[in-house]
């Protein structure tokens, strides 16, 4: 079980930031998959940031106006030692607060009739509409309880807000045992690619590297993949989220490999390596991976303290434009192509995202006309990338692309911590350099 202190200091900081307003933060619900199957489970991150309580369907009440004592409140499922030995433990309401720090529980089933009490002399509920709809129409009939209260007391209006801005922003910063945490599942992510790039030769399957990178997050302590793993050879690298990985690995095409691991308390590694098939590049792969690897090593260089993620976005794409014009990939000024658009045939997507309980983690990147700056304890990933293939038009006046460039995919990724001064690149374990690429087969 985490560390129940990282969860108390958050809830403390979460329960000051809500001021007088009630907070109902559900738990995920069990999905299903077919018939009466069902996924896997995996808890709101919302909801695992602040209890640390792995179980579905619960709710947590934060009440700011309540006595100490009474400010962390619980539903859960009940104990029931039938449906446990078919579904596995439960922890039940004794459990929630001896194991989870609640100071009060109850069963899930009680949730109706309690939680109108809860809220009385709270200035309003801060509860996401439109994501839990169990537990919508409980809250929303509350409030209309509590609306009609005020209305005929007098009093000020009652209110319902999202706390999903409070809630992210104290996400984004990320803590030091997270921090710690995140270095885990980089660390693990990054053996993962070593060991893929290590064992692929023309004829594999990409399932069958898909298999050896998700058995090591598994043999190292991870849940598994933290999404569904993109093992793409050849043409199939210029589809971004291919995920079929059914085909066949062969000589003389590239490789690309998007996998990260998730962790048991859900931190999450995204690394993304691309490299050839047979450990040697053909020029024309050697010619744009130089300028994916320029572009990104530049990008990372600006990933401090009071920049922002634009800005680095921005790097990278006037690098990956400067390269693709000089490879007569582009012609024109890379301030007019940048300003046109006219390169997203070539490379179509953001540099980055956050990175966190969440692969694309929570947290603004503007706050209106002004992109939020990077701080310390922020991680995000930065990954430039080319697609050379016939998917996209080539924009008029743009050249045409001959045939020897095709079929090329290219994307380098690595999960980046925003430092005091410089940035530490978490999934530095991964290799990434031309001769390391190339190492494997003299």
């Amino acid at each position: 079980m985490s560390d129940q202190h990282n969860f108390i200091r958050r809830r403390d900081r979460f329960l000051e930031q809500l001021r007088g307003n009630a907070a109902i933060i559900p738990a995920a619900p069990m999905v299903t998959h077919h018939a009466d199957c069902e996924y896997p489970f995996r808890q709101n991150s919302d909801f695992w940031y602040l209890t640390g309580f792995d179980e579905p369907e619960a709710v947590a009440l934060f009440l700011p106006h309540r006595p100490i004592g009474e400010r962390f409140v619980l539903f859960v499922l009940p104990k029931d030692l039938t449906i446990e030995a078919w579904n596995g433990f439960r922890y039940g309401s004794e459990g929630a607060v001896n194991h989870f720090g609640a100071d009060i529980a109850h069963p899930l089933e009680d949730l109706p009739k309690r939680l109108g009490d809860y809220l009385i002399g709270a200035e309003g509920i801060a509860f996401r509409i439109g994501q839990h709809p169990k537990i919508e129409p409980i809250v929303l009939k509350v409030l209309a309880e509590q609306l009609e209260k005020v209305q005929r007391s007098g009093s000020f209006a009652f209110s319902l807000i999202d706390p999903s801005p409070v809630l992210h922003q104290l996400r984004l910063i990320k803590e030091p045992s997270e921090i710690g945490r995140m270095r885990d599942a980089a660390r693990i992510s990054a053996k993962g690619h070593e060991i893929a790039r290590n064992a692929a030769s023309p004829g594999m399957s990409e399932r069958h590297i898909q298999a050896l990178i998700e058995q090591c997050f598994l043999e190292n302590g991870a849940r598994g993949p933290a999404y569904g793993s993109i093992v793409a050879g050849g043409d199939n690298a210029c589809i971004l989220h291919y995920t079929k990985n059914n085909g066949l690995l062969r000589d003389g095409e590239l490789l690309l490999i998007d996998a990260g691991c998730s962790l048991s308390d859900y931190y999450n590694g995204d690394i993304t390596r691309t490299f050839p098939i047979n450990g040697r590049f053909t020029g024309e792969q050697r010619a744009l991976y130089e300028v994916v690897l320029t572009a990104q090593e530049a990008a990372l260089q600006a990933v401090v303290p009071g920049n922002n993620a634009e800005q680095v976005h921005a790097i990278a794409l006037k690098k990956i434009v400067e390269g693709l014009i000089a490879l007569g990939l582009l012609k024109g000024s890379v301030e007019s192509l940048i300003e046109q658009g006219a390169y997203r045939h070539l490379f179509m997507h953001r540099t980055g995202h956050w990175l966190g309980l969440d692969v694309h983690d929570v947290g603004a990147y503007r706050l209106g006309e002004y992109p939020v700056k990077l701080k310390t304890g922020m991680v995000l990933t930065v990954e430039p990338g080319i697609y050379v293939s016939d998917r996209f038009v080539v924009p008029d006046g743009q050249p045409s692309i001959d045939q020897r460039w095709k079929g090329i995919g290219i994307r380098i990724e690595d999960d980046v911590l925003v430092g005091t001064n410089d940035p530490e690149i978490l999934s530095a374990d991964a290799q990434k350099s031309i001769d390391a690429m190339q190492n494997y087969f003299p």
